[in-house]
């Protein structure tokens, strides 16, 4: 459910025919449902070589490459939207990786699991282990997660950077609301994920 709840969020924020970048693409998913539904330009860059292929036997264009090294090599402005789905905290580099993507993008939708969810605070709290859940699913041994965030962290990230966040969503597991006030206690407390908006201030 949830991740039909991101998939139709992600397109309601792009307009028809757009040319988009998903970075860390996975199986290319979210591009077979935004250029059948939206019907836009899409590339997509992944690390995986599996995801690769599954992604070109779909007919994308998606090519291998990892975001903390690859982004260099797009010109500025190459793309209307440039979309980080559940990848940033993957990366080794967030900050660069954050700087690129709204270099080369005139938007940027971005979905980062939020480590201040009130599940995960008790799993700590109380049971002393890093959580793993649905939203962080593997053992923090074998994860690929290595920088993971609040909200909040986030938030104050794009306070440094001077990236102006646009519009903010929280994903509550069973539907996704818009966040009118970004720097809510509650917002950081329920929400399994945050979607933003960005663009450069």
């Amino acid at each position: 459910m949830s991740k039909n709840l991101n998939e139709n969020l992600i397109s309601s924020l792009i307009d028809r025919n757009s040319k988009v970048l998903d970075i860390g693409c996975g199986n290319g998913d979210l591009l077979f449902h935004l250029e059948k539904v939206k019907k836009i330009n899409g590339q997509g860059i992944e690390i995986s070589p599996n995801g690769v292929q599954e992604s070109v036997a779909k007919g994308l264009s998606v090519i291998q490459g990892d975001a903390d090294i690859d982004l260099a090599s797009f010109p500025d402005n190459a793309f209307d939207v440039v979309i980080l789905s559940h990848t940033l905290q993957a990366t080794h580099k967030p900050k660069e990786v954050l700087i690129e993507m709204l270099r080369i993008g005139k938007k940027c939708i971005i979905s980062i699991p939020n480590f201040g969810y009130w599940k995960y605070r008790i799993q700590m709290l109380f049971m002393g282990v890093m959580p793993v859940s649905k939203t962080l699913s593997e053992p923090w041994y074998a994860t690929g997660n290595i920088h993971l965030c609040t909200l909040r962290d986030f938030i104050e990230l794009c306070e440094l950077l001077n990236i102006s966040i646009d519009e903010a969503f929280r994903n509550t597991t069973h539907s996704i609301k818009k966040i009118n006030k970004p720097n809510s206690y509650l917002n950081n407390l329920l929400s399994i994920e945050g979607i933003f908006v960005l663009s450069n201030n």
